[in-house]
């Protein structure tokens, strides 16, 4: 049975409505999923930004939801931003699942208004300020950046997923050094909308859940501008990676090593990286709110993976790097001991990316696979930032990702090897 293809993400009275408001110069989109707390600051302080900074220009706050089951769209609706002169659609959007196609009513709005800029806000953020939105905008409308990546001050252990691995491949990979890959909060120009909205995706699990780091690799391979904006602390709904990140990791590992085979040729040409400019109108302080990892649970879900899977890494993973795994699984290895180094660690996410690319019918099986490897890197990478001075620790992500640059050979080398054994997908 052919698969429901969807034409638009948005709806019908969504467009009566736009034909309505005819065209915007700034548009601030909002995906939405059961966020009935968080929504409506988010949405007055977009407001007061548009409002306080761009008076003069036609506004339009647009939240696409995802058929939340809470009350998220009905205290949107609720959100009286009248006062600041700023209109607002709230919708749900047509399509699959997922926040790539909130995404894509999104931008499919932003093209039909002929927007000048379109601005991406996680609807559960509690740090947003007013400034968020100069920050975010003044470099597309005045500067010519295409895309506009966020730039957080966040915990130590905040964002931990992009600290193991999203930030490393993409800088290792790309060659651009964009902090926040999967941040969520981002700018766009009219041209680089477009060129989103022309891409095959949007019906795929790369744009359907993956699609933050989806939408910063593009815009680096296509050659758009990019830079990055201080926006400060983000802080939002904290989750635990022993709890609540499986899901993320699944997507956003999946859709990294889903865009390495598209873009095999790029990144195998391109060797370092370079700095991607910061910059911050508005000053934004704050202090980051520290939290607890609860790193036992961590390495007891390793040891647990190493039991069920352990015979399965040995195939993916290389003799030497299989053997560190095994030393840590012993119970022998106390909790302070429990180091996985960064360099093993960087050559295991290669492994299973050139297995990715080995084995295309197993590849929603193969992320599962890594889900207790990423457990353990974050197990040990608290305790090795446990006595690291806060203002040191940005130093150590650096560290840390020029360690996945320098294994890039590695990689290279044992896709290559791995081309002539490729199941057919």
């Amino acid at each position: 049975m052919e698969a429901l293809r969807f034409s638009t993400a948005l709806r019908d009275e969504v467009r009566r409505r736009m034909e309505h408001i005819g065209e915007t110069d700034l548009l601030i989109g909002i995906p939405s999923y059961n966020t009935q707390g968080t929504i409506a600051h988010v949405m007055e302080m977009a407001a007061e930004g548009l409002y306080r900074y761009y008076p003069r220009l036609h506004s339009l706050i647009f939240v696409s939801d995802g058929g939340s089951v809470d009350d998220t769209r009905e205290v949107a609706r609720s959100v009286d931003i009248s006062t600041y002169q700023v209109e607002k659609i709230v919708t749900i959007y047509r399509g699959y699942p997922g926040k790539g196609s909130a995404v894509r009513a999104i931008f499919e709005a932003a093209k039909y208004l002929r927007a000048r800029a379109v601005v991406l806000l996680d609807s559960d953020l509690r740090s947003i300020r007013p400034e968020w939105i100069p920050n975010l905008v003044e470099p597309v409308i005045e500067e010519g950046f295409d895309f506009v990546a966020p730039y957080y001050l966040r915990y130590k252990y905040d964002g931990t997923i992009t600290n193991t691995i999203a930030y490393n491949l993409v800088r290792s990979l790309y060659g651009k050094r964009v902090r926040q890959p999967i941040g969520g909060d981002f700018a766009f120009s009219r041209p680089l909308v477009r060129a989103y909205l022309e891409e095959e995706v949007w019906e795929t699990d790369v744009a359907r859940f993956g699609i933050d780091v989806w939408l910063t690799i593009n815009a680096i391979v296509k050659g758009f501008r990019i830079i990055q904006a201080q926006l400060g602390v983000k802080i939002h709904n904290v989750k635990d990676p022993a709890e609540h990140l499986g899901p993320m990791f699944r997507q956003v590992v999946g859709t990294l090593f889903t865009t390495m085979e598209h873009y095999e040729k790029t990144w195998k040409s391109i060797n370092g990286s370079e700095e991607v400019p910061i910059r911050s109108m508005y000053p934004i302080e704050g202090r980051v709110e520290p939290f607890h990892i609860d790193v036992d649970a961590l390495i007891e879900y390793f040891r647990l993976g190493f039991q069920n899977f352990g015979p399965v890494w040995e195939r993916i993973t290389t003799p030497d790097n299989f053997r560190v795994l095994k030393t840590l699984a012993s119970r022998r290895t106390r909790r302070k001991a429990f180091l996985l180094p960064e360099d093993v660690w960087a050559r295991i996410v290669y492994d299973f990316a050139v297995y990715y690319h080995r084995t295309p019918r197993q590849r929603v099986k193969l992320v599962d696979l890594m889900l207790p490897l990423y457990h353990a890197r974050v197990a040990s990478l608290v305790q090795e930032l446990e006595s690291v001075p806060d203002e040191e620790v940005e130093a150590y992500y650096e560290q840390q990702a020029e360690v996945f640059e320098r294994e890039k050979a590695y990689l290279i080398q044992r896709w290559e090897q791995h081309e002539e054994t490729r199941e057919e997908p």
